[in-house]
């Protein structure tokens, strides 16, 4: 990642697949600001011409490098924009192909919208935008009133743009709003509507993006990375490591085990599970524990059919993007 004396991204190089992630001349990570001032519903529109009037940051105040270690470099920049402070940690860890923007700003502007851009050098008629339990498509041109009218797409962990070899994801922990057109891919970070909360978003945040070179189409890497940004590892010292195994598992990596819970009656384990990826076929689960019986629920966990549990084992089928839900009873 290279960075000019202003603190911004102005080269990102893949070594792993030997491409150039942003377009030439490009700054990655620009942070933009927008009048936003929707003609009605302040808090909850935003209309398309809120970009007519744009502000940058001021070049950065300080540049500072935080980690130099074996396993994490981090870099500190801080900036202002407009009356806003922002600090950044972006950081480069080993072995893993992200670059992780942990940010934090003291917001301090009223009717702002404020996003993160980053001009990729990727050609797609379509990006991916992820939705609870499965993605959608959504143009990257405005050829039609339907397309104009999309200017703005809401996704939960991740949004992607491929070509058929290579491809970006902007991975967020808690940032929903997106907008990706022609080859600039915006995640909408922050915004100050006065009504009906005159001081709405005002004060700190805290919040982290990730930017995702990967090969190929869209794939699991994207989701189970955008997974563990949101649910990072637990650690917990102890005296021993012991040795586990896992509660459940399954035989394709298409398939996410979403949640694991005890059932509301009591009578055994709830475990739901989708597929991620738009393809079918079957599924083995397999269990750290002999079953007694399985069960199909639906979503209020009310028993539908059984399935046949030979040992530890549970066989089934999924379509694309099906969501399941079992009901695993020990023996």
């Amino acid at each position: 990642v290279r960075f000019n004396e202003h603190g911004d991204i102005t080269g990102i190089y893949d070594k792993t697949n030997q491409r150039q992630v942003l377009a030439k001349d490009a700054i990655g990570n620009q942070f933009q600001a927008f009048e936003d001032r929707p003609v009605d519903w302040d808090a909850w529109d935003i209309d398309i011409f809120y970009d007519d009037k744009m502000w940058l940051p001021e070049p950065a105040r300080s540049i500072t490098v935080l980690e130099t270690g074996p396993l994490r470099a981090t870099l500190e920049i801080k900036r202002t924009l407009l009356n806003s402070t922002i600090t950044q940690r972006i950081s480069l860890i080993h072995n893993s192909p992200e670059i992780h923007f942990d940010t934090e700003v003291d917001w301090c502007e009223k009717h702002v919208l404020l996003k993160a851009a980053f001009p990729v050098d990727i050609h797609a008629t379509f990006a991916t935008y992820e939705i609870q339990w499965g993605h959608v498509q959504r143009p990257t041109h405005r050829n039609t009133s339907w397309d104009w009218a999309r200017f703005e797409v809401c996704a939960q962990k991740w949004v992607d743009l491929s070509e058929g070899d290579y491809g970006v994801s902007l991975l967020n922990d808690c940032k929903y709003g997106h907008d990706i057109k022609d080859n600039i891919m915006r995640i909408t970070l922050l915004r100050s509507p006065t009504m009906p909360d005159p001081d709405a978003d005002q004060g700190q945040h805290r919040f982290a993006y990730a930017l995702l070179p990967h090969a190929g189409p869209l794939g699991m890497e994207t989701i189970r990375r955008a997974y563990a940004l949101n649910n990072p590892l637990i650690v917990h010292p102890s005296g021993s490591a012991p040795t586990t195994v896992p509660l459940v598992r399954i035989d394709r990596d298409n398939v996410v085990i979403e949640t694991i819970k005890q059932a509301r009656d009591g009578n055994g384990l709830i475990v739901r599970l989708y597929e991620a990826n738009r393809c079918r076929g079957p599924v083995e689960l397999t269990t750290a524990f002999d079953l007694a019986t399985c069960h199909e629920t639906d979503l209020h966990e009310t028993d539908l059919h059984s399935l046949e549990t030979p040992g530890n084992k549970v066989c089934f089928d999924l379509a694309p993007f099906q969501i399941k839900t079992l009901r695993l009873v020990p023996q």
